[in-house]
């Protein structure tokens, strides 16, 4: 490994998901200005807008979003055709 290219500054980071206020605790060096308090012990906080317990690949809950009906024509053009 090359010396002198990873950061030194690593330190424990709570990271929320804003979507289910989800809050994990991991190791980073990523700058932040506000701060959380889990436990009884002060983390830097940093806000996701997604993560692993709110992603529909993780979770499960596959929804298809279409608002332009999109979906239903391309299989309505489609659905006659067999392999």
């Amino acid at each position: 490994m090359k010396k002198g290219i990873h950061p030194e500054t690593y330190r424990l980071v709570a990271f929320k998901d804003m979507s289910n206020e989800d809050v994990f605790i991991t190791r980073s060096c990523a700058n932040t200005k506000e701060t959380l308090v889990v436990d009884g012990v002060e983390y830097p906080l940093v806000k996701v807008e997604i993560s692993n317990t709110s992603h529909p690949f993780y979770t499960g809950k596959v929804k298809i979003v279409d608002t332009a009906g999109r979906v239903d024509k391309f299989y309505q053009r489609y659905k006659n055709r067999q392999k």
